[in-house]
């Protein structure tokens, strides 16, 4: 399986309690591997284009950007997920779970996870943190070189959050990718930021790479903020000692994207029956559940409660060690539905061009 494993905890989960799972239920070693995003696509599209019958990958862990790079590529297996007993607990009606960056799944990957964009500040430090991009603007002008966000997946989470608020409405970026929408919000996305960027740590000359950088400039106290795609971060980072123990966790009022991360098996997996398993077995009942908590990863689950056996669904309804940000059901009302994949990428590239390279 190929898997982003820059989390410990993350880490751990998989190859203590799943690794140990698929060895004593259904005789199968699991070996972990490094790779995510374009990693994957570039490794996938090289051994299509050289017609290699069977890669070395059997499972990978996407998102909705390289799943569309993948679909486009013809580099995925499917229809699968109908082949999973596990896919009955799965929450279909929920907009947050059936499509992915307003992609429909149609069977070629599985949900697996589910996870709010939240920030994370320091009670002591930032007294009453900033709700609204007018606010935190201010708060910014207010405190030069204590924020900052980082380059990869999580900063650019953050500017889709302010891009979708730029918008005429919430909706405007549901759909297929509207270029004219997507310039119209991005300019003043862009003029916004540009006017900030003096103001940003080290005057917005560089960002942070990645998320882990950025929570190691919070906690060396170089800024008053941090930020997580996933709300349950807050609490096992904390737990962990890697951020202080007072920590907390919110959204801005205008909404915070929430996303789904799926499972999908390459077209050209030696062991797609092996494959099955473990998806099946990474979305059953108990496996979501052990996730869920956030001293061992603090996922969300991508299962309907409502459907679960009641030991289950009390359970899930009853998740300790939550403390530093509201309940998902209290988030709800604040949650954005991911853009079409192209907005991304076409962030990336702007942001660059845009904000990094202008002088």
């Amino acid at each position: 399986m190929a898997m982003w494993d820059g989390d410990p905890l993350i880490n751990a989960y998989m190859n203590g309690y799943v690794r140990s799972n698929l060895k004593d239920l259904y005789n199968i070693e699991l070996q972990l591997v490094g790779g995510h995003g374009n990693e994957l696509v570039q490794k996938l599209k090289v051994e299509l284009d050289t017609q290699r019958a069977q890669g070395d990958i059997d499972v990978m862990w996407i998102n909705g950007q390289t799943f569309y790079q993948l679909r486009e590529l013809k580099a995925l297996f499917g229809p699968f997920t109908d082949k999973l007993p596990n896919i009955k607990w799965i929450d279909w009606e929920n907009r947050f779970i059936g499509k992915d960056f307003q992609q429909t799944v149609d069977g070629y990957e599985c949900p697996w996870g589910n996870v709010q964009f939240a920030l994370i500040y320091a009670p002591d430090r930032v007294a009453s943190p900033p709700k609204t991009k007018e606010e935190l603007a201010h708060w910014i002008r207010q405190n030069p070189g204590r924020f900052t966000f980082d380059t990869g997946f999580t900063g650019m989470t953050f500017l889709k959050c302010l891009l979708i608020d730029f918008a005429d409405n919430k909706e405007a970026f549901q759909g297929a990718f509207d270029k004219p929408q997507y310039d119209k919000a991005s300019s003043k996305l862009w003029n916004y930021l540009q006017e900030l960027k003096p103001f940003l740590w080290r005057n917005g000359e560089s960002f942070p790479e990645n998320v882990a950088q950025l929570h190691r400039l919070f906690v060396n106290n170089e800024i008053d903020f941090s930020m997580s795609n996933n709300d349950g971060e807050v609490d096992n980072k904390a737990a962990e000692g890697i951020i202080p123990a007072t920590s907390q966790a919110y959204v801005l009022q205008s909404g915070t994207i929430r996303n789904s991360h799926y499972l999908g098996i390459p077209v050209n997996s030696p062991n797609k029956p092996a494959a099955l398993v473990l998806t099946n077995f990474l979305i059953s009942p108990e496996a979501q559940l052990e996730k869920a908590f956030p001293d061992r990863w603090g996922d969300g689950s991508v299962l309907s409660v409502s459907k679960l056996p009641p030991e289950y669904r009390d359970r899930f309804q009853n998740i300790p060690g939550r403390i530093r940000i509201p309940t998902r059901e209290q988030l709800e009302p604040f949650a954005l539905e991911e853009p079409a994949p192209q907005v991304m990428i076409q962030l990336y590239e702007d942001f660059r061009r845009i904000i990094i390279e202008s002088r």
